[in-house]
């Protein structure tokens, strides 16, 4: 079986404080399962959270943004 590899990294964005940002990365194989991490952290869905995954692309949307979000 063939690994999955990124078809589109993860890319640097930036946010105002108090707003939202969407981080995006493309992968090669549709519905694989993607854990989202910040450093050795594992993030869970919550309100701050927001996992979405349509075939290929895994999105993360940090709500509430703040400093220590980066």
């Amino acid at each position: 079986e063939m690994p999955v590899l990124f078809k589109q990294e993860l890319q640097n964005e930036e946010a105002k404080e108090g707003k939202q940002v969407k981080l995006t990365c493309e992968l090669s194989k549709p519905n694989t399962p993607v854990k989202w991490m910040k450093g050795d952290t594992v993030l869970c869905a919550s309100e701050k959270y927001e996992f979405k995954q349509r075939g290929t692309v895994a999105e993360l949307i940090i709500r509430d943004v703040k400093s220590i979000d980066s």
